[in-house]
């Protein structure tokens, strides 16, 4: 038996949301779900998000060439190193944004899920339903855990 993770996520806690523009906003909202390690130098996922945000205002989706090309552009406008740009990268933090249920990929564009609201795509679809599989999961092994006969010997 293989021992292959079905699904995981992290969970962190930061201080209270003040004064915070919206790119800092996005940055602890990756942090806070474990998409981004703190102190990492590589977050160009934060500008993906905030692109992927900005069009689902208008319910516009995206290919990959044009959230690289408008991530670029948020990265100049702040000042940032442009790391982490090749198709490839984009590519993996798009699936790590598919893998917790924020983004959708539809043939080859990308959306945040339903063009939904984030707050009520992670009530619904990360507290509700992906934390609480996980949870009952663990739960399923600490029951065979207290039935295991090895312990109870």
């Amino acid at each position: 038996m293989k021992e292959e993770s079905l699904g995981e996520i992290t969970l962190r806690k930061y201080e209270k949301p003040y004064q915070l523009d919206s790119r800092e906003l996005v940055k602890k909202i990756c942090l806070s779900f474990g998409l981004l390690q703190p102190g990492d130098s590589r977050d160009i996922i934060i500008d993906i998000l905030l692109v992927l945000l900005h069009a689902r205002k208008q319910k516009k989706e995206l290919n990959l060439e044009e959230i690289k090309e408008q991530a670029i552009e948020h990265r100049k406008e702040s000042n940032l190193e442009l790391k982490g740009i090749a198709n490839s990268n984009i590519r993996r933090q798009l699936k790590k944004l598919r893998d917790i249920f924020i983004v959708e990929k539809k043939a080859n564009n990308y959306r945040i899920t339903e063009f939904e609201d984030l707050k009520k795509i992670f009530e619904e679809k990360i507290e509700r339903f992906y934390v609480v599989s996980i949870m009952d999961r663990i739960k399923e092994y600490l029951d065979e855990l207290n039935n295991s006969d090895d312990l109870n010997k």
